[in-house]
């Protein structure tokens, strides 16, 4: 068992203990977002540093709030 710290741009999005080291361009799923592993590092006997990169998030636009309201008569 290893304790795994998965990191996006230097800050720890998640610890795990595992049995498993994940490989590098695997797919991962964290918190909801997708992923992929972009590098391992190992830092000591059970700790092991995880470099993740998530997908970027496409937001849809809103319709505007004046279209939506009726006009009273």
């Amino acid at each position: 068992m290893v304790v795994i710290h998965f990191l996006e741009n230097k800050s720890i999005v998640l610890s795990q203990l595992r049995s498993t080291i994940p490989s590098v361009d695997e797919p991962i799923k964290i918190k909801g977002k997708k992923g992929k592993v972009v590098d391992i590092k190992k830092i000591d006997e059970r700790v092991i540093h995880v470099y993740v990169e998530f997908e970027k998030v496409v937001v849809k636009n809103q319709p505007a709030a004046k279209e939506v309201k009726n006009k009273k008569r």
